[in-house]
């Protein structure tokens, strides 16, 4: 079965486990659609051209009115993609196209102000689950076990939400590894070789519904000044 359609009937089935959980709970759920451009750093590749989905669902663990904790299960596709070669050659293209799909858990804490605005910072960790990895046309044999990119990725996290319609909010997030997830040696045409360690860099926008949140509270004639 195609990994993108297993992990999303995976995600599916937590997103009822979380609303059974909320229903039962004051627990807020999350259903979480978006994409993902990034990077790696370190590949001698630049640019934030390498497109993906980020879908999930998500669980928010209200403390009082402003401060909350959120918990997600997250089908996250990171990577890398350069049409043409930095140097001069013939060689096929893509120069370079790396996907790596990972299972992340991110854990975010979060402030709300009266506006409306949600500030999170967090961190997140993942786990590959499929790597697809292209250089100079040819297919590269890589694989989550065997290597050489590390199984595990460990992010940290900054977000911001905005309420823009109900119970629906946008959500952009940067999310950058703290551990590399991956060393690498490099040699051009000259014959120089250098070494780099290489990390996701990751800008995320999405779409986040929230279930079992409280409508808000109509003012009061007093409250309005009348």
């Amino acid at each position: 079965m195609n990994q993108t359609i297993k992990y999303t009937f995976g995600i599916i089935f937590s997103f009822y486990f979380f609303v059974q959980i909320a229903e039962a709970q004051r627990v807020k759920g999350e259903l979480i659609f978006g994409m993902n451009a990034t990077q790696i750093d370190g590949d001698e590749v630049f640019g934030f051209h390498k497109y993906g989905l980020n879908m999930g669902v998500g669980a928010i663990f209200p403390f009082n009115e402003h401060w909350s904790l959120s918990i997600e299960t997250i089908f996250n596709q990171k990577g890398a993609y350069r049409k043409e070669s930095i140097e001069i050659d013939t060689l096929p293209t893509p120069y370079y196209n790396i996907r790596l799909n990972y299972l992340d858990v991110p854990v975010v804490l979060h402030y709300e102000d009266k506006g409306g605005i949600t500030f999170g910072a967090g961190f997140s960790w993942g786990r590959t689950v499929g790597i697809e990895e292209i250089e100079h046309g040819k297919v590269i044999e890589t694989t989550t076990l065997a290597g050489p990119y590390k199984r595990d990725d460990l992010n940290v996290l900054a977000d911001i939400r905005i309420k823009i319609w109900q119970k629906l909010k946008f959500n952009f997030r940067y999310a950058y590894s703290v551990l590399p997830i991956r060393t690498r040696v490099f040699t051009n045409t000259a014959g120089a070789s250098w070494e780099r360690t290489q990390y996701n860099s990751i800008l995320t926008f999405r779409l986040i519904y929230i279930f079992n949140e409280a409508p808000e509270r109509s003012k009061l004639p007093e409250e309005k000044g009348e």
